[in-house]
């Protein structure tokens, strides 16, 4: 009986131990058929449905809210702060939940902060729920030196580029809802450029009206509070004249600059970010 009964506890210990290796497979299977689940679900959501909004510009769009000394203090307000129902296209070309510094992979020589795009998403999906989900395709490129608007001109890479991404972004089944633009600081510099600027500025919205295929889509711009050179006011008239359906240009006029005069402090960039939520959705 003796013999039997260790018999039998060995059996049972075996036994016990069998069940709790395939109850630990198990549970590890199930966590990772969830994780896949999950992923799905993220990819499924982000790929479709979704109304996409262009981010394009140079710095002040990029967004160096908080960059003091090439370094981002790390600070996200609470208009910031990341939405399960607003995506960004990564700079290979992935989405992903977005959060600050949304530039951070696109506009890589140069140390991003907070820009108006989240506290713009927020706002439009804290106004319209009925959007769902927004993905947001940040374009814009400021580096250590700006871009001039002659830079986005048709065929030239930054217009490649933002096509290039725009159509990824939308290959999935979604909507393209709208532009941001926030450039214009670095034609201060020319007399020639801020002459030229708002012919240039049309000439860009109605190309990229026709290569995305969308002829009234909406844009909203900023008028321009700063810039690298002389001619701020003529470069803001430009962008305050221009008369186009469908376009709407937010003057920044007034919003905190950071101590270099140029970029637009946290707190700026978010009431930015709401002023051009609240445009968009007049459209």
């Amino acid at each position: 009986m003796r013999v039997n009964h260790l018999h039998n506890t060995d059996y049972n210990s075996q036994e016990a131990q069998t069940r709790l290796h395939f109850s630990t497979s198990n549970i590890k299977m199930l966590a990772f058929l969830c994780l896949i689940l999950q992923l799905s679900n993220t990819i499924a959501y982000a790929s479709t449905g979704k109304h996409i909004i262009i981010l394009a510009g140079q710095s002040n769009m990029s967004g160096r809210g908080g960059v003091q000394n090439n370094t981002w203090d790390g600070v996200v307000p609470l208009q910031s702060k990341p939405n399960p129902s607003i995506f960004r296209l990564t700079g290979n070309l992935s989405w992903i939940e977005a959060r600050d510094p949304l530039h951070k992979d696109i506009d890589v020589n140069a140390t991003c902060g907070i820009g108006p795009g989240m506290a713009f998403a927020n706002r439009v999906l804290e106004r319209n729920r009925s959007l769902g989900l927004l993905g947001l395709v940040p374009c814009a490129i400021g580096g250590p030196r700006g871009t001039k608007i002659s830079e986005w001109g048709r065929g030239r890479f930054l217009y490649r580029q933002l096509l290039r991404r725009t159509t990824v972004a939308r290959s999935g089944g979604g909507l393209i809802g709208g532009i941001l633009w926030f450039q214009g600081e670095s034609d201060t510099v020319s007399e020639l450029d801020a002459r030229m600027y708002g012919r240039r500025l049309i000439n860009l919205f109605n190309n990229l009206r026709a290569d995305l295929g969308s002829p009234l889509l909406p844009i909203v711009h900023v008028a321009i509070i700063s810039g690298q050179g002389p001619y701020v006011e003529t470069v803001r008239k430009a962008q305050l004249g221009i008369k186009l359906r469908n376009v709407r240009c937010v003057d920044a006029k007034g919003l905190q600059l950071l101590p270099d005069n140029l970029h637009l402090s946290t707190a700026a960039q978010v009431r930015l970010g709401r002023m051009l939520a609240n445009s968009f959705l007049k459209l």
